[in-house]
């Protein structure tokens, strides 16, 4: 059996160790504050950081939008190909006259002949033409160089087109319905629906077409070019007006 003297012992020890935890337990607020004060310590370097990581972003953010509103700067040879392309690079020709349409004439001779000034669809004109690529070194596609007279004043060597019928190109069409015969008009034609189709590139639907091989080539070889300026020159002379009768027949002009 145990003895009175041993339980006290015993009962002595363990409230001994009873109070050491008790002790460390009243203790421990200095080591409870010192982990608050460094959870604390940290949780404010965690905002730091949070603010200076959205500091850097907002930072990043305002870099590329800044980046993105200033032009991007190019070389010398690409600013140069784009003016190519600017409205800027087609000439301009103050000394004709515009038209709301978009083509430009000049009278070199007003017509006094009957029957024109007012033509419509239906009516047939008879015309002589040359061409030049004013925009490309004035390059002719088609030239009259040869002596007037004998047989090169026949009627079978000038064009004819009924209006309306689209066997002519826009621009001539316009400048054609206002002239009066023996008139002789210079019309320029900018690039695009007044001019030539890119489709036909034989020009047999549209006209008129160049007579000899070296002009097609110089012709074709501007209005498949978009790096030259593709206004075209044409010199009128308007021969002779067949009015419409009706019923798909001309009355001689």
């Amino acid at each position: 059996m145990v003895s009175s003297h041993t339980l006290i012992l015993l009962f002595a020890a363990v409230f001994a160790c009873s109070n050491v935890g008790a002790f460390q337990s009243v203790s421990s607020p200095s080591n409870s504050l010192q982990r608050s004060l460094a959870a604390k310590v940290s949780a404010e370097d965690d905002c730091v950081d949070n603010r200076s990581s959205r500091r850097a972003v907002l930072k990043s953010a305002a870099i590329l939008t800044t980046s993105a509103l200033l032009p991007i700067s190019a070389n010398a040879d690409e600013q140069r190909e784009d003016s190519m392309y600017s409205p800027k690079f087609v000439q301009t020709y103050e000394d004709f006259t515009s038209t709301s349409e978009g083509w430009s004439y000049k009278d070199v001779k007003v017509g006094t002949g009957t029957g024109g000034g007012d033509l419509r669809d239906g009516d047939r004109v008879v015309f002589d033409w040359s061409g030049y690529t004013i925009g490309y070194f004035g390059r002719p596609f088609e030239a009259k160089g040869g002596p007037q007279g004998g047989a090169f004043d026949k009627d079978i060597n000038y064009f004819r087109a009924t209006l309306g019928s689209n066997q002519i190109i826009k621009g001539l069409e316009c400048a054609l319905r206002t002239m009066k015969p023996g008139g002789i008009r210079q019309v320029i034609i900018p690039y695009g629906s007044l001019s030539y189709p890119p489709e036909d590139k034989d020009h047999e639907l549209v006209g008129p077409k160049p007579t000899t091989f070296s002009g097609m080539r110089a012709l074709n070889f501007v209005l498949e070019n978009p790096r030259v300026d593709r206004t075209l020159l044409f010199n009128l002379k308007l021969i002779r007006v067949d009015r419409s009768d009706g019923k798909g027949g001309f009355i001689r002009g």
